[in-house]
């Protein structure tokens, strides 16, 4: 199964898959592309650390169908399966789903359908709720929607803010997201 992550930021999550792989945990898979929409994203240097090819596309103001339509070129043009966002931070077009339906997968720090969208961690702490987690999910055309594959629960205790309680769930996201694909390798 050839993998393509698109990241944002940091890439933990992309580097816990990619090494993942690199093990043999996700068992008959690859990584055969990064790519980012920010060409200062941390990931893009942990990517090539790990010798996976890494590539930056960047918005350039053009709209959203055109920028996903040259990051779907990239993920096609490398035989790409299963496309893996891990941290990117923007929505995908209309028809770029349609374009990989089936086919992308995301994580996100919550049980969904409980708090969707940005800062979900600080929405699950304001709400006071007890017990929180993360979602690795099918994704749809609509925001942190689609059938889901595997979630964990992580307990919020009363010790914890929202910055301890979003280090809980990360770590418990890079073994829910690796767990998830050697799921859909299987």
């Amino acid at each position: 199964m050839k993998l393509g992550i698109l990241i944002s930021g940091r890439g933990s999550n992309m580097a816990a898959i990619v090494d993942a792989v690199a093990s043999g945990e996700i068992p008959d898979s690859e990584v055969a592309v990064v790519i980012s929409d920010k060409a200062d994203a941390a990931g893009i240097v942990k990517a090539k650390d790990r010798g996976v090819e890494a590539v930056v596309v960047e918005r350039r103001g053009r709209t959203r169908a055109e920028h996903d339509a040259e990051i779907g070129d990239a993920l096609e043009s490398r035989g790409v399966e299963l496309v893996c966002l891990a941290g990117y931070m923007r929505l995908l077009s209309p028809e770029f789903v349609r374009r990989f339906a089936g086919r992308i997968v995301n994580i996100h720090p919550s049980l969904l359908p409980a708090f969707p969208g940005l800062d979900a961690q600080k929405q699950a702490f304001d709400a006071g709720i007890k017990i929180t987690g993360c979602t690795v999910h099918y994704v749809d055309e609509f925001l942190d929607h689609g059938p889901v594959i595997l979630q964990k629960e992580v307990e919020r205790l009363d010790s914890d803010t929202v910055e301890t309680l979003t280090q809980k769930i990360l770590a418990e996201e890079h073994q829910l997201y690796i767990d998830a694909l050697k799921k859909l390798a299987g």
